[in-house]
């Protein structure tokens, strides 16, 4: 039935909570002996040489989610970028270096090369 487990998981949930109990209790009292299973007479003295001991490490830079990588500021594709990637591809330069010149991504150029007519079609 279904008060019986209902009443079996009170009972489950009150064992957790007396064992969660149980665990606290236990850990602070391994944690108190510490200092002197390791020879210090007191708490101060122990963190203090476990902060010595540990150097000046600092904890590892959170890693950044891909994200939030930085972008770069869109160009603007005016009537004087197209001129100027015609002149370069005429002039025999490649689309990378087209794009460095400019200032565009390789896409944006290739975009501009095909709008031009000057991009032969795959065979």
């Amino acid at each position: 039935m279904v008060t019986a487990k209902i009443k079996e998981l009170e009972a489950t949930k009150a064992r957790v909570a007396s064992l969660e109990k149980s665990i606290a209790a236990q850990l602070q009292k391994e944690l108190s002996a510490l200092p002197g299973q390791f020879g210090f007479g007191s708490v101060d003295a122990f963190v203090k040489a476990v902060k010595a001991a540990a150097g000046k490490r600092r904890a590892p830079a959170p890693k950044k989610a891909k994200a939030a990588k930085k972008r770069r500021k869109r160009a603007v594709i005016t009537d004087a970028t197209r001129a100027e990637v015609k002149k370069l591809v005429e002039a025999g330069k490649t689309g990378g270096e087209i794009a460095k010149a400019v200032k565009i991504s390789l896409p944006s150029v290739q975009n501009i090369k095909k709008a031009l007519g000057l991009v032969g079609k795959k065979k």
